[in-house]
């Protein structure tokens, strides 16, 4: 019982269907984080670049001409998006490995001069799985009535529910991969040590009966 309670808790933990957060960047500056996503999982960013005002020593409300480069990277270090967007917008990508994927952001753009600027404020919206989805949109273009699109919200609930637990399965697999190997290297490595020793051993053995001998003390 408190197997299953604990890995509900884990299960949970794990779906993060939505995270915001703002962060500063330098000129030359990459941001990168890592999210850990199921595979055929749809993600979507929405962005928004700010610039450092110094002569009104706070940031503007937008930031045309700044562009923002997105690069996503997949647990196998392929390059899955590598794309220049404007000072704000909207980057999507399709996760087909489950695992760690890496997200940088950075800004190669030469018109902070213009404003005298030393940093960019970058707003940040993740959204993932089927909260990726405009229901609204699709509510329109399939002309679903509400009750079918809540069943549709539902059935790509279910969808992303299973798609976690595929990814908890595979996370355990990969732990007791990496814990049996530890296990199995640990083991021979006692072996070895306990060999050392009875080597070691034996040849003090030898070499003091031999000294003993050559001194005729037996």
């Amino acid at each position: 019982m408190a197997r299953i309670i604990l890995s509900f808790i884990l299960l949970i933990l794990a779906v993060v269907p939505a995270w915001s957060l703002y962060f500063h960047i330098g000129e030359t500056e990459k941001k990168c984080f890592i999210e850990e996503i199921p595979d055929e999982t749809m993600v979507i960013g929405n962005y928004k670049i700010q610039i450092f005002d110094k002569n009104k020593n706070d940031f503007l409300p937008s930031s045309p001409g700044i562009g923002m480069h997105v690069e996503v990277r997949d647990p196998e270090d392929k390059m899955i998006l590598s794309k220049m967007y404007s000072s704000s917008g909207r980057f999507t990508f399709t996760s087909h490995t489950p695992g760690e994927h890496t997200l940088c952001l950075y800004s190669n753009s030469t018109k902070w001069s213009m404003f005298g600027a030393s940093k960019l404020r970058i707003h940040l919206d993740i959204e993932v799985g089927e909260h990726a989805n405009d229901y609204k949109e699709i509510a329109e273009k399939d002309k679903l009535t509400e009750l079918q699109l809540r069943v549709r919200q539902l059935l790509d609930q279910v969808e992303q529910v299973k798609k976690e637990q595929n990814y908890q399965r595979y996370r355990e697999e990969r732990f007791r991969t990496t814990s049996e190997s530890t296990n199995q290297r640990v083991l021979w490595w006692s072996i070895a040590q306990t060999v050392i020793l009875l080597v070691t051993g034996f040849w003090q053995m030898r070499h003091l009966k031999g000294f003993f001998e050559a001194k005729k003390l037996v």
